[in-house]
């Protein structure tokens, strides 16, 4: 018989062998949420893995009990940000350490030693981490702690679901402003129950496309794993898993099985049933800049370091004068005026009128009097322009004002003597375009922040009728299956590859700045009014 289920079609005859390579969220049902139950008076809305949003995850009140049913269920490394964290509401005794109830362990990786399958974990004590092993066999609650990162639709439904459960989820910010093809009501910002819809990823021996197969169709199958050869099947490969190969193994011909999808530029040369070949795989730097400008949505790019045009700079907005320090370097002194007046309370410190220009000079601590009493604040020295002379002045660090700074430097810089003499994040604008491509997307930019760089990793990928022709495919965010091809390939790389300016969307740019940099974190907060 033939099915076809929301516009995948597929036909399974009774006899038929199927081989099950994997399981997919194919959407989710969600219902609005109140006190962790779905509310009497909520529809169920269908969300598309692309819903353009942020949320928050709710931790889940029921208990595991087992660590062998937390990795079963849980999704855990070896990719980044795939290391969920429990807590016991017990002490746990090992041989040479104690976990204390309530403290926050991070599941890393789950591995065989000496025959026994364990939970690679950690704690963290005192700014100290501390890593040992859990068996999967050992036995007790073990409770989801709270999450305080922000994740997309497609995040969630990737690592964040666990099998067999559903998920309660926070809106936390929307990409866009809501419209009528919006499912949530409008203004929403409460919690919603996400119910995974799955779907069957499967091969069969005489077809090369991946068949999705909804996990409602009403058919009955029997396993038969045990009796028949599955070699003989197609063996589909993601871009991850083609990169988690050795690099002695490249470089090798594959077949597109399943077209990518997404915006990026290769996805038309990169079509279902042709031939490519696969040279290396690598990483590498790419810088990360946004659109500068005051209304949404901003526009996001990833440039490379090859990138021929050229840069001036453009002044940059400090809110704060905790901003004015986090900016200043020891290159050049920061010139800035200020756009908004400031009364400060203390006698001792400057109060700050609009169009005062001043010069940064360092942070220092300084003892003043507030409410009748001393008390020590931090404070930025300045020095203020006047028309014939320089005063000194104190700027008390919690100044919440407004300073556009003042560049005096005319010079043109390539994008890697920006990353080398300045510290990101840093706005320029685009004075000589790159003239080695036909379109130069940066050039209509009026202006970019530079905000920060990051490592990517990518696969070098010609197609095999023109392998002179190098794309760089980004690993992450293309999405394609391909199948390795038995056949030899010329060792030798043509030495013209070409590296493009990639425009991300949205939601790939929260992506890339969480998983491609570990270590960001948002800035600290400038210090309080003392009070």
């Amino acid at each position: 018989s033939i099915y076809e289920m929301a516009g995948n079609e597929c036909c399974l005859s009774t006899g038929e062998v199927i081989k099950v390579i994997g399981f997919k969220i194919n959407k989710l049902i969600a219902s609005i949420c109140e006190n962790n139950e779905v509310s009497r008076f909520s529809a169920k809305v269908e969300l598309p893995l692309n819903f353009p949003g942020l949320f928050k995850i709710v931790a889940d009140k029921t208990p595991y009990v087992s660590i062998e049913e937390i990795t079963t269920k849980v999704s855990i490394g070896p990719k980044r940000f795939v290391h969920p964290c429990f807590y016991s509401p017990e002490d746990i005794k090992l041989a040479n350490f104690t976990i204390k109830h309530g403290e926050q362990i991070t599941f890393n990786s789950v591995e065989e030693v000496n025959g026994v399958m364990v939970v690679n974990c950690g704690v963290v004590r005192n700014n100290q981490s501390h890593s040992f092993t859990l068996p999967l066999s050992h036995e007790g609650k073990f409770y989801e702690c709270e999450d305080d990162q922000i994740y997309t639709l497609k995040e969630i439904a990737e690592w964040k679901i666990p099998k067999c459960r559903s998920r309660i989820v926070k809106l936390s910010n929307t990409f866009h402003s809501w419209d009528s093809s919006n499912p949530l009501p409008e203004n929403f910002d409460g919690c919603l129950i996400l119910t995974p819809v799955y779907e069957v990823q499967a091969v069969m021996k005489f077809r090369k496309e991946i068949v999705h197969i909804l996990s409602d169709l009403d058919v009955e199958v029997k396993d038969i794993t045990e009796y028949y050869d599955t070699s003989s099947f197609l063996q589909p490969l993601s871009l991850e898993d083609v990169f988690e190969r050795t690099s002695k193994e490249f470089p090798m011909a594959a077949e597109i099985v399943e077209g990518p999808s997404g915006s990026h530029k290769t996805c038309s040369l990169m079509c279902t049933g042709k031939e490519i070949i696969i040279y290396k795989k690598y990483q590498a730097t790419r810088v990360l800049a946004s659109e500068i400008r005051s209304d949404s949505p901003k526009r996001h790019f990833l440039i490379p370091m090859s990138y021929k045009g050229k840069f001036k700079r453009r002044p940059r907005k400090f809110p704060t004068a905790y901003d004015l320090e986090v900016a200043r370097s020891g290159k050049e002194q920061l010139h800035i005026v200020a756009t908004k007046a400031f009364d400060s309370p203390h006698i001792e410190l400057f109060s700050v009128s609009v169009g005062d220009q001043f010069l940064v000079q360092q942070c220092q601590t300084r003892e003043v009097f507030y409410e009748e009493r001393k008390t020590l604040i931090d404070v930025l020295a300045c020095e203020q322009i006047l028309s014939d002379t320089y005063k000194k002045v104190l700027l008390p660090m919690y100044l919440e004002g407004g300073f556009v700074e003042v560049i005096h430097d005319k010079k043109q810089y390539q994008l890697s003597e920006i990353c080398k003499e300045f510290c990101l994040p840093f706005n320029v604008k685009v004075s000589v375009r790159d003239l080695s491509v036909e379109e130069d997307v940066l050039a209509a930019v009026p202006g970019l922040q530079f905000e920060e760089e990051i490592t990517d990793s990518y696969l070098l990928v010609s197609t095999a009728n023109s392998p002179v022709d190098l794309w760089e495919i980004p690993v992450y965010r293309v999405s394609m299956s391909v199948h390795l091809l038995s056949k030899d390939v010329q060792a030798a790389i043509p030495p013209e590859t070409k590296a493009t300016v990639e425009e991300i969307s949205e939601e790939q740019y929260y992506m890339v700045r969480r998983y491609e940099n570990q270590t960001l974190h948002p800035p600290p907060r400038p210090p309080k009014t003392p009070t």
